[in-house]
């Protein structure tokens, strides 16, 4: 079973997922912009990245999985660790897809580079948006601001001699006039021509704009997440300390709530988790778990004082 698409979906209502053991895929919210140049408008988005450094379990994937596929919590991590186990292999040889998310492949330092699919919108306010390129438009010496419009200056008018009759005026109009009227006939006539092909020629402008603007309504500039100054690898030894005593914050019916109530917490600085599913169908989330008996109860005094007077002490057996 495949658990990109789980990622996915988380996506859309979480800030953060991450996969045990391998790391965290980061949404940023991205507000509007336009590309001056082409003319382009993007609408707000979700940019992803990837941090390989957040690898703790905070039981959200898990738990989806669980919750989706109707199997238990440990199954759901099972499925998990053998997907990391399939992606760390596949690394070694290619770059390695995953679904509606991005690419992730390995530099020479052997540090995870990941290149998201940016054709992908995970702002839920942006639904049904995309971007569109608007074409410049020429305006019309007509439709232009008054302060835009070209100075007309006004030629003298020539006043003639006093009116004559109709036929003496026919017989006595000079050479020169008539070819002036000529003249102004042929130029009325010429410039509702001119801007009958200017109109004409800026329409012909307009459906060409609008053609070239489907043709690049799907291409966004891609953007490649590499640190250039990756922090060296350190490999430590560590003895795994097993957590048996958990302070409970709660436990629900609907793992929705549960998933809600763990993000509330952490946002609140505690270390919350899901435990799990109980024996009474419940999810059950902490506040916070150790490996010491007493700093567990000093730590369950202080929340039941200051936070909670419902938390209790789950003691886990080995």
């Amino acid at each position: 079973m495949r658990i990109d698409s789980y990622i996915s979906e988380l996506l859309y209502r979480y800030n953060c997922v991450i996969v045990p053991n391998f790391g965290g895929f980061i949404t940023n919210e991205i507000s509007a912009k336009i590309n001056s140049t082409t003319h382009t408008f993007y609408p707000p988005t979700k940019q992803i990245s990837f941090n390989r450094y957040l690898q703790n379990n905070n039981g959200l994937l898990a738990n989806y999985i669980a919750t989706v596929n109707n199997i238990s919590f440990s199954k759901a991590l099972g499925i998990i660790e053998e997907n990391v186990e399939k992606w760390n292999q596949s690394l070694q040889n290619e770059a390695l897809e995953l679904e509606k998310i991005g690419t992730l492949s390995l530099n020479t330092e052997g540090n995870i580079l990941f290149e998201p699919l940016v054709s992908e919108n995970y702002l839920t306010n942006s639904f049904g948006l995309s971007s569109c390129t608007v074409p410049l438009v020429n305006r019309p010496l007509a439709n232009r601001p008054l302060a835009n419009r070209p100075k007309v200056v006004k030629k003298p008018v020539i006043v003639l001699d006093p009116v004559l009759s109709d036929d003496v005026s026919r017989r006595k109009m000079p050479v020169f006039l008539k070819v002036a009227a000529s003249a102004a006939i042929l130029f009325a006539i010429g410039s509702f021509t001119w801007n009958n092909y200017n109109q004409k020629q800026y329409q012909e402008q307009l459906i060409t704009e609008q053609l070239q603007q489907k043709e690049v309504n799907q291409k966004i500039q891609e953007a490649t997440f590499v640190i250039q100054n990756p922090l060296p690898t350190i490999t430590l030894n560590i003895t795994k300390e097993v957590n048996q005593y958990h302070i409970i914050a709660g436990a629900f019916r609907n793992p929705i709530n549960a998933n809600n109530k763990v993000q509330q917490l952490i946002s609140s600085g505690f270390d919350a988790q899901i435990l799990g599913i109980n024996k009474w169908g419940l999810t059950q989330v902490s506040f916070a778990s150790f490996n010491s008996k007493i700093e567990a109860r000093t730590q369950l005094k202080q929340i039941k004082k200051s936070i909670s007077s419902d938390a209790w002490l789950l003691i886990q057996e080995f």
